[in-house]
């Protein structure tokens, strides 16, 4: 049974989630405010969070910036506020996904279903072996460990950041839409998300590139979408 942290300050929208995710067979923690929800977060031991932004003591931004200092598991941020500014500071800080309130709970445990899903068969264990690695120009990718390189200097990927580069790196000079690697990495039909994958691709870039701002690996197809070049 999958342990699902939910940290939200109304306590009914909470309660209505929990019900939900409980009937679809997780486990179901709630923590109303956001220091209780950082405390559980770092000591429990949760395969996914549900974190609201905008909390009380404690917001969903430190949360999340404290909890990827130490674990790797999916966080899905929810909030009411709509500005892009938001969702861009909570993927660049490390969340897996950003749902805007209000949205349907059907669709929520859809998105975490799906989360689990992914990240449960991406970090399956399994022998550690030289052609399990890939090597394009520099780069290496470790598929055992899920760890990257670059010219050997191991840059530190959130776990869709390495999602992302592997795909990619998996299917070189091939161009894909915003849409089609959303619901390749996500598991999801982007539903007009696609700035998820515009930040992603951004923190990618300022991780591998040696200029960001001209990239080498990551190209963008101007109205098309993105190609790994090699």
């Amino acid at each position: 049974m999958k342990r699902i942290l939910i940290v939200e300050d109304e306590q009914v929208i909470g309660e209505v989630q929990k019900d939900y995710l409980e009937a679809a067979g997780c486990a179901v923690d709630i923590a109303t405010s956001g220091d209780a929800g950082l405390k559980l977060a770092l000591e429990g031991e949760y395969d996914l969070i549900v974190l609201d932004l905008m909390l009380p003591k404690v917001d969903g931004f430190e949360i999340c910036r404290q909890v990827r200092e130490t674990k790797n598991i999916p966080i899905l941020m929810v909030s009411a506020r709509k500005e892009d500014i938001d969702k861009i500071r909570g993927l660049g800080l490390g969340a897996d996904d950003y749902m805007t309130k209000p949205f349907s709970v059907g669709e929520l445990v859809a998105r975490v279903k799906a989360h689990l899903t992914r990240y449960d068969r991406l970090t399956a264990s399994g022998p550690a072996k030289r052609s399990e690695e890939i090597r394009l120009r520099g780069i290496r990718i470790d598929k055992p460990s899920r760890k990257a390189f670059v010219n050997e200097r191991e840059v530190v990927l959130t776990s869709k950041e390495y999602d992302l580069l592997l795909f990619l790196a998996l299917h070189p000079n091939r161009v894909f839409g915003k849409d089609e690697l959303f619901e390749k990495i996500w598991g999801l039909d982007a539903v007009g998300d696609t700035a998820t994958v515009t930040v992603f691709i951004s923190k990618l870039r300022e991780k591998i590139e040696a200029d960001p701002s001209k990239p080498q690996y990551i190209e963008t197809i101007w109205g098309v979408g993105y190609r790994f070049n090699v």
